[in-house]
């Protein structure tokens, strides 16, 4: 019975997910996980969607923790899993879930990296020494931008008050205020911008638009340089977050600014604070 293949199942679920208008990035992450989820079945002869067990699944996670995968990832990769099984219900394919059967590996998410006072000067003086460079930091670092969403930005979204961040995945396009700092920085680099075809923002030196790995590469170039240990582009989008928190701007306002569609996304970001007014309330008393 074809039906009830491993493969053709999940060509079905993934149409299924065009047919919701899903974001391309989400039936994307749906199709890694479950087409690595089958491959591991196959390993072990398993091609029939009646075949697949609770232990299967459990043993498809533990195997995804041994191969160094984090457990917030396999959590992730079981998520995907459970929403495959639930379809296959409702479609009555299958009559029972086995994966409601297998629990997420427990996990701590750490708090946020947050850079200091001195890490935060240090990038923007040492990104000073590139007009492209301070360009990329300061708007990461004053708009709490993601990645993706600064590659994205064209010529035209630039205005002399705001920058519009068109929409990326799943959080959705905003205007931002763009302050006097920013604003300098993108016209500076404006001046040294080779001339291109191509309406990016910011393009490589031979005129094509700079990607996302680009962009990765010339910050952790920065952390290396001034010895910023273990961070990641994201932390300046932490850093813009918990600094906005700091000058006592609402938690709606942020996340509004950032694209958080949950309040307890930039939430997590307040007991962050709140620990660092208890050291310092705590020495003064010293």
């Amino acid at each position: 019975m074809d039906n009830v293949l491993l493969p053709s199942l999940v060509e079905r679920f993934i149409k299924y997910l065009e047919s919701q208008e899903k974001s391309s990035f989400t039936i994307i992450a749906y199709k890694k996980d479950l087409e690595q989820f089958v491959g591991f079945l196959t390993g072990k002869e398993v091609a029939d969607i009646r075949e697949v067990k609770k232990d299967y699944i459990s043993g498809f996670i533990n195997k995804l923790i041994a191969e160094n995968y984090t457990k917030k990832s396999a959590s992730r990769k079981l998520n995907s899993i459970r929403t495959f099984f639930r379809y296959l219900k409702n479609e009555g394919v299958i009559d029972q879930n086995p994966s409601l059967d297998v629990s997420h590996p427990k996990y701590t998410q750490s708090p946020p990296r947050v850079f200091t006072k001195l890490e935060y000067r240090a990038l923007r003086d040492f990104a000073k020494e590139d007009p492209r460079t301070y360009a990329l930091v300061e708007i990461l670092l004053q708009t709490g931008m993601k990645i993706g969403e600064l590659s994205n930005l064209r010529m035209n979204d630039i205005s002399n008050s705001t920058i519009h961040i068109r929409d990326y995945g799943k959080t959705p396009g905003r205007d931002v205020p763009l302050n006097k700092a920013v604003k300098k920085a993108i016209d500076d680099y404006l001046k040294i911008r080779p001339q291109s075809k191509d309406d990016c923002l910011f393009i490589t030196r031979t005129g094509h638009s700079l990607l996302i790995r680009n962009i990765r590469q010339i910050i952790a170039r920065c952390f290396r340089e001034v010895e910023i240990k273990n961070a990641t582009v994201n932390d300046l989008r932490n850093t813009f977050i918990a600094h906005q928190l700091r000058q006592g701007a609402s938690v709606e306002y942020i996340a509004r600014l950032v694209g958080h569609k949950r309040l307890s996304s930039t939430e997590r970001f307040l007991n962050l604070i709140k620990e660092e007014v208890q050291k310092k309330e705590g020495l003064g008393e010293l």
